[in-house]
Protein backbone atom coordinates (compact mmCIF):
# COMPACT_ATOMS: atom_id res chain seq x y z
CA UNK A 1 0.00 0.00 0.00
CA UNK A 2 1.30 3.43 -0.89
CA UNK A 3 1.06 6.56 1.20
CA UNK A 4 -2.02 7.87 -0.65
CA UNK A 5 -4.99 5.73 0.37
CA UNK A 6 -8.48 6.75 -0.75
CA UNK A 7 -10.22 3.63 0.61
CA UNK A 8 -10.84 4.43 4.29
CA UNK A 9 -11.48 0.78 5.17
CA UNK A 10 -8.08 -0.20 3.72
CA UNK A 11 -6.47 2.64 5.64
CA UNK A 12 -8.16 1.56 8.86
CA UNK A 13 -6.93 -2.00 8.31
CA UNK A 14 -3.35 -0.74 7.77
CA UNK A 15 -3.58 1.23 11.02
CA UNK A 16 -4.54 -1.91 12.97
CA UNK A 17 -0.88 -2.99 12.86
CA UNK A 18 0.09 0.23 14.66
CA UNK A 19 -2.69 -0.27 17.21
CA UNK A 20 -1.73 -3.90 17.83
CA UNK A 21 1.86 -2.81 18.48
CA UNK A 22 0.69 -0.14 20.97
CA UNK A 23 1.86 2.67 18.73
CA UNK A 24 0.29 6.12 18.63
CA UNK A 25 -1.70 7.13 15.56
CA UNK A 26 -1.95 10.88 14.95
CA UNK A 27 -4.32 12.45 12.45
CA UNK A 28 -4.79 15.93 11.12
CA UNK A 29 -6.72 17.47 8.28
CA UNK A 30 -6.92 20.49 6.06
CA UNK A 31 -6.95 21.89 2.56
CA UNK A 32 -3.14 22.16 2.22
CA UNK A 33 -3.47 24.36 -0.86
CA UNK A 34 -0.13 25.82 -2.03
CA UNK A 35 2.07 23.76 0.28
CA UNK A 36 4.32 26.11 2.29
CA UNK A 37 6.72 26.14 5.23
CA UNK A 38 3.89 26.69 7.72
CA UNK A 39 2.29 23.46 6.53
CA UNK A 40 5.59 21.56 6.70
CA UNK A 41 6.40 22.76 10.23
CA UNK A 42 2.85 21.97 11.36
CA UNK A 43 2.97 18.44 9.91
CA UNK A 44 6.41 17.79 11.39
CA UNK A 45 5.16 18.88 14.82
CA UNK A 46 2.06 16.69 14.49
CA UNK A 47 4.17 13.67 13.51
CA UNK A 48 6.38 14.11 16.58
CA UNK A 49 3.28 13.48 18.72
CA UNK A 50 3.14 9.83 17.70
CA UNK A 51 4.33 6.97 15.53
CA UNK A 52 2.15 7.41 12.45
CA UNK A 53 0.67 10.55 10.87
CA UNK A 54 -2.50 10.33 8.76
CA UNK A 55 -3.42 13.50 6.85
CA UNK A 56 -6.99 14.01 5.67
CA UNK A 57 -7.23 16.38 2.70
CA UNK A 58 -10.39 18.32 1.86
CA UNK A 59 -11.65 17.44 -1.62
CA UNK A 60 -11.75 20.10 -4.33
CA UNK A 61 -15.53 20.44 -4.01
CA UNK A 62 -15.33 20.77 -0.23
CA UNK A 63 -12.52 23.33 -0.55
CA UNK A 64 -14.66 25.48 -2.86
CA UNK A 65 -17.44 25.33 -0.28
CA UNK A 66 -15.07 26.31 2.57
CA UNK A 67 -12.75 28.78 0.82
CA UNK A 68 -14.74 30.16 -2.10
CA UNK A 69 -15.10 29.54 -5.85
CA UNK A 70 -11.49 30.38 -6.76
CA UNK A 71 -10.03 27.68 -4.52
CA UNK A 72 -8.30 25.34 -4.47
CA UNK A 73 -5.39 26.58 -6.53
CA UNK A 74 -3.93 23.05 -6.62
CA UNK A 75 -6.19 20.08 -7.35
CA UNK A 76 -6.80 17.36 -4.74
CA UNK A 77 -4.70 14.68 -6.46
CA UNK A 78 -1.67 16.97 -6.65
CA UNK A 79 -2.14 18.18 -3.04
CA UNK A 80 -2.26 14.58 -1.85
CA UNK A 81 0.85 13.65 -3.84
CA UNK A 82 2.78 16.61 -2.45
CA UNK A 83 1.83 15.71 1.13
CA UNK A 84 2.72 12.06 0.58
CA UNK A 85 6.19 13.15 -0.55
CA UNK A 86 6.90 14.56 2.92
CA UNK A 87 8.91 12.25 5.16
CA UNK A 88 6.81 13.11 8.23
CA UNK A 89 3.56 11.96 6.58
CA UNK A 90 2.73 8.25 6.70
CA UNK A 91 -0.67 8.23 4.98
CA UNK A 92 -2.78 10.73 3.04
CA UNK A 93 -6.48 10.34 2.33
CA UNK A 94 -9.29 12.43 0.90
CA UNK A 95 -12.60 13.47 2.44
CA UNK A 96 -15.47 15.46 0.99
CA UNK A 97 -17.29 16.72 4.06
CA UNK A 98 -16.67 20.11 5.66
CA UNK A 99 -15.37 18.38 8.81
CA UNK A 100 -13.43 15.10 9.13
CA UNK A 101 -15.85 13.38 11.52
CA UNK A 102 -16.70 10.45 9.21
CA UNK A 103 -13.01 9.88 8.43
CA UNK A 104 -12.08 9.96 12.13
CA UNK A 105 -14.92 7.57 12.93
CA UNK A 106 -13.28 5.09 10.55
CA UNK A 107 -9.58 5.51 11.40
CA UNK A 108 -9.97 6.19 15.17
CA UNK A 109 -6.69 8.05 15.86
CA UNK A 110 -5.17 8.27 19.33
CA UNK A 111 -4.55 11.97 18.76
CA UNK A 112 -6.07 14.46 16.36
CA UNK A 113 -3.87 17.53 15.82
CA UNK A 114 -5.18 20.97 14.90
CA UNK A 115 -3.42 24.30 14.51
CA UNK A 116 -3.22 26.64 17.46
CA UNK A 117 -5.60 29.01 15.69
CA UNK A 118 -8.51 26.62 16.41
CA UNK A 119 -10.49 26.43 19.65
CA UNK A 120 -10.26 22.71 20.36
CA UNK A 121 -13.43 22.55 22.44
CA UNK A 122 -15.43 23.94 19.51
CA UNK A 123 -14.25 21.41 16.93
CA UNK A 124 -17.10 19.11 15.88
CA UNK A 125 -14.65 16.24 15.38
CA UNK A 126 -13.52 16.34 19.03
CA UNK A 127 -16.52 14.27 20.13
CA UNK A 128 -15.68 11.48 17.67
CA UNK A 129 -12.01 11.34 18.66
CA UNK A 130 -12.77 11.39 22.39
CA UNK A 131 -15.53 8.76 22.08
CA UNK A 132 -12.91 6.37 20.73
CA UNK A 133 -10.52 7.12 23.60
CA UNK A 134 -8.40 9.68 21.79
CA UNK A 135 -7.69 13.35 22.38
CA UNK A 136 -7.58 16.51 20.28
CA UNK A 137 -4.32 18.42 20.65
CA UNK A 138 -3.08 21.81 19.55
CA UNK A 139 0.00 22.32 17.38
CA UNK A 140 1.49 25.84 17.23
CA UNK A 141 0.25 28.01 14.38
CA UNK A 142 2.96 29.53 12.17
CA UNK A 143 2.06 33.22 12.11
CA UNK A 144 2.55 34.83 8.70
CA UNK A 145 2.56 31.51 6.86
CA UNK A 146 -0.76 30.78 5.19
CA UNK A 147 -2.06 30.03 1.73
CA UNK A 148 -4.28 33.11 1.93
CA UNK A 149 -1.26 35.30 2.80
CA UNK A 150 0.72 33.86 -0.13
CA UNK A 151 -2.19 34.21 -2.57
CA UNK A 152 -2.78 37.82 -1.50
CA UNK A 153 0.90 38.61 -1.94
CA UNK A 154 0.94 37.03 -5.41
CA UNK A 155 -2.16 39.06 -6.32
CA UNK A 156 -0.56 42.31 -5.13
CA UNK A 157 2.65 41.50 -7.00
CA UNK A 158 0.81 40.75 -10.23
CA UNK A 159 -1.16 43.96 -9.82
CA UNK A 160 2.10 45.87 -9.47
CA UNK A 161 1.40 46.88 -5.90
CA UNK A 162 4.39 45.10 -4.45
CA UNK A 163 7.88 44.54 -5.74
CA UNK A 164 8.62 40.88 -6.43
CA UNK A 165 11.59 39.31 -4.72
Amino acid sequence: MGKVVTDWQALSAALEDYRAAGRTIVSTNGVFDILHVGHVRYLQAARKLGDCLVVGVNSDECTRHLKGPTRPFVNEADRMELLAALECVDYVTLFGESTPEALLETIRPNLHAKGGDYHLALLPEAEVVERHGGAVVSVPFEEGHSTTFIADRIGRTLAGLEQSE
